[in-house]
């Protein structure tokens, strides 16, 4: 069987989390909201409206797409000094690439942050068949409708598509969709993660590129 991977793009193949909470709380603090990192926590992975906005409403402060903007400005002035990739990245879209898997790119991202994040982490495009933003959707993670979508992009069955993950909102999008995931530590806790019950748990991406090869170089079918 030929899986199609989907990732996520925000702690998963760019350590961006911080560079964005820091840019939001710049921002918002031009629009008199005094956010603290950890207010944004409930909100990761479920697109800037969301992650900006649920922190806004938080405060009595009513959201204006104007403060996204903001914090995107902000964000693409620091990205490119502040942005890491994570270890295991290239080797995994490499081994991805040559066995003719499928890949996307599915963020809740705006567009603007995703070609700034690749541009800044020097991860080509080409890589991917599909790149898919929140702005393709209009109900972000953890809706699945991201995840349809790119299915449907890919000419995948969302039950041959494979979804790596980082985020609480995304792990529950996968599974909404049908989809298997992979969900790797890098923003949450193991425990925290457990609790979503994805198919399988990594610490990074070298471990999931290894778990990975198991199944889809050897077509075995993905189950736990």
């Amino acid at each position: 069987m030929k899986y199609s991977v989907l990732f996520d793009m925000d702690g998963v193949l760019v350590d961006s989390e911080t560079v964005i909470n820091e840019a939001a709380i710049i921002g918002l603090k031009e629009y008199g909201i005094n956010a603290r990192p950890e207010d944004f926590i409930p909100f990761v992975g479920a697109g800037e409206d969301r992650y900006i906005g649920g922190v806004a409403e938080k405060y009595g402060v009513k959201y204006k797409s104007e403060m996204k903007e903001r914090v995107y400005q902000i964000y693409l002035d620091i990205v490119d000094e502040k942005i890491k990739v994570f270890d295991g990245v290239i080797g995994l879209l490499d081994m991805l690439k040559s066995n003719k898997n499928k890949m996307a790119l599915v963020s809740s991202a705006d567009l603007v942050k995703i070609n700034a994040n690749l541009k800044a982490a020097g991860i080509a495009k080409d890589y991917f068949d599909a790149i898919i933003s929140g702005e393709d959707v209009q109900h972000k993670k953890p809706s699945p409708d991201i995840y349809l979508h790119a299915s449907k992009k890919l000419g995948t069955k969302p039950e041959n598509c494979i979804v790596i993950e980082d985020a609480i909102n995304g792990i529950q999008a996968a599974k909404a969709a049908g989809m298997k995931c992979i969900a790797v530590t890098t923003s949450f806790s193991r425990d925290i993660i457990a609790k979503e019950q994805p198919d399988y748990i990594c610490d990074n991406l070298n471990e999931a590129r290894i778990l990975l090869k198991n199944f889809i170089l050897s077509d075995s079918d993905f189950y736990m």
